[in-house]
């Protein structure tokens, strides 16, 4: 009898061959396509002449170490101002902390091309700042394109990421330690160097390794900004997106050479993680205290400037989404809501319905599948929980625009034809955010005592019954938050979704991007707008199901 319950045996067994079925078809096929397709040339031959072809051509290996400059430079200035910043705002009272908080929040949370629209808008040749200082001091500045600009784009996004991450380390960091450096006559500057450092390294790598797979996999702040200064995303977009010379095999070779790249770099910060790792004991954990004099003052502007700075993007967006447009491009200093009347009465107002309707599909799923993948790893481990949770893992280290090239490649032909659906794109969201839903789902179940489950059980209940009356409930105040910040995600999706949409499946973030490479300003920026307020109107709704006033990472 027991046999035929649903959690005793059969039924787990069946719900986790179903979504390794499913997991294989949507994650390993496509992968094992795109691999296929880098080592065969056009009549079928098994070949490494398209890995050859890249080492050979100086435009690809220079985009390779742009890339990697890019993103060292901006890894460092991330570091640089989030660790201070953190550690500033947790020493010292800071009036207003908690809204500090949020605002830097709101600013990670924001699309990333919606931070190369706005410094465009401000640095740009004809920019707000650069016709200013032309007009009224006659300084003559080029505009911020090409590294510089590229660089500030990115540190200004990552950054409040690294603030997210350290700020979780300091609350686990013993104060003690701190004042007796500080009683032996310690410098703030050594303290920090020669104490918080070491102690938080993993932290500091981890949050590390985020912005420098972020920095180097994302293409289109490159592709809006960097104006001839090509990095390796850019280059495999524009070789498989291209209107001219685009070959798929070569553009295959160049994706599996960035998921070998990405794969090593995730290796090589886990060896030092662990090497650098310092287990402690928090006996009296690090509170802010209040400052006195000069420095106060300074611990204020400090934290004042940094977080006006990050939430520029966010100003500029709404600024210059009513500013009336001239030709989609010139600004006539005028305020309008002729912008938004073009957004709501034009052919592309779906693509907003398309937003919320596939973000909404696909969260449903996404923490669904994370919830039960989770549960059968913790609860039910077995060789089909071990192989799913391995397999679920695998795009963790898949950039978007690979996923993108992967899915047109293996979807495009029979026996699985969904080119052109929306069902493609959700599918896409799906795969792209589960990761972090398991693992946000495994922390939550590791703070469950499974004698709960067991007392449950003994009373007659069947395993089913125990998990959706007992352990979904327990684990949902602890789902619904991370649930309103993968929304936030799923809807900002481009790197994917720009491979494989098409005219009846755009998003918004298609259309922020696409309005910004066309120079229609006046519709970017009105796209661009209802995305910011869409993520800052979900970030409310977490703190208010969450209880919490900040999200430590």
């Amino acid at each position: 009898m027991e046999s035929t319950k649903f959690g005793k045996i059969n039924g787990w067994k069946v719900c986790g061959l179903i979504l390794l079925a499913l997991s294989l078809v949507f994650i390993v096929y496509p992968m094992c396509s795109l691999l296929y397709k880098s080592v065969v040339n056009t009549d079928g031959a098994f070949t490494f002449e398209y890995f050859a072809r890249f080492f050979s051509r100086k435009l690809y290996v220079r985009g390779l170490v742009n890339s990697i400059e890019v993103t060292l430079v901006c890894t460092a200035v991330c570091m640089m101002i989030g660790l201070p910043l953190a550690l500033v705002m947790k020493s010292v009272q800071i009036r207003g902390e908690k809204i500090l908080q949020i605002l830097i929040i709101i600013s990670y949370v924001s699309p990333p091309m919606i931070g190369a629209y706005s410094w465009i808008q401000l640095l740009g040749r004809n920019g707000f700042v650069t016709r200013f200082l032309g007009s009224f001091l006659h300084l003559q500045f080029p505009g911020i394109y090409g590294f510089p600009g590229i660089v500030l784009v990115f540190s200004m996004q990552a950054t409040p990421l690294v603030f997210l991450y350290v700020s979780g380390a300091l609350k686990n960091m013993d104060s003690s330690l701190m004042e007796a450096a500080e009683s032996l006559g310690c410098s703030p500057f050594r303290r920090m160097t020669r104490i918080v450092v070491p102690l938080i390294m993993p932290t500091l790598l981890a949050s590390a390794l985020i912005v420098f797979i972020y920095a180097f996999t994302d293409f289109a702040t490159p592709m809006i900004i960097g104006e001839g200064y090509d990095t390796f995303p850019s280059l495999l977009y524009n070789q498989f997106m291209g209107e001219v010379s685009t070959d798929n095999h070569f553009a295959s070779a160049l994706s599996v050479m960035n998921i070998v790249f990405i794969i090593v770099i995730m290796f090589a910060e886990q060896k030092l993680a662990a090497a650098c790792s310092h287990p402690m004991n928090v006996l009296k954990p690090l509170e802010p205290r209040k400052g006195k004099g000069i420095q106060s003052i300074l611990a204020h502007a400090f934290s004042y400037f940094w977080v006006l700075l990050f939430l520029i993007p966010q100003a500029t967006v709404f600024f210059t989404s009513f500013l009336e447009v001239k030709g989609g491009i010139m600004y006539t200093g005028n305020f309008s809501l002729d912008n938004y009347r073009q957004v709501f009465l034009s052919k592309d107002h779906p693509a907003v319905l398309h937003t919320y309707l596939y973000g909404l599909i696909s969260i449903l799923f996404i923490v669904g599948i994370g919830v039960v993948v989770a549960y059968m790893a913790a609860r039910k481990p077995s060789a089909v929980s071990k192989a799913l949770d391995a397999v679920t893992m695998v795009p963790f280290i898949i950039p978007g625009t690979v996923l993108g090239i992967a899915y047109l490649y293996t979807y495009n032909t029979p026996p699985i034809y969904m080119a052109g659906t929306g069902a493609i794109i959700i599918i896409a969201m799906i795969v792209r955010r589960m990761p972090y839903t398991i693992r946000s789902s495994n922390a939550i179940l590791s703070q469950i005592s499974p004698s709960v489950e067991e007392a449950a059980v003994s009373l007659g209940a069947s395993d089913a019954t125990t998990f959706f009356r007992v352990t979904a409930p327990m684990m949902l105040p602890g789902i619904l938050p991370g649930a309103v910040l993968s929304w936030i995600t799923v809807i900002c999706e481009l790197a994917t979704t720009i491979i494989i949409y098409t005219a009846d499946t755009k998003t918004l973030p298609i259309l922020v991007y696409t309005g910004i490479t066309s120079q229609n300003y006046g519709l970017a920026g009105v796209y661009s707008a209802i995305l910011t307020v869409t993520s800052v109107l979900s970030l409310i709704l977490f703190f208010f199901i969450s209880g919490k006033r900040e999200i430590t990472l």
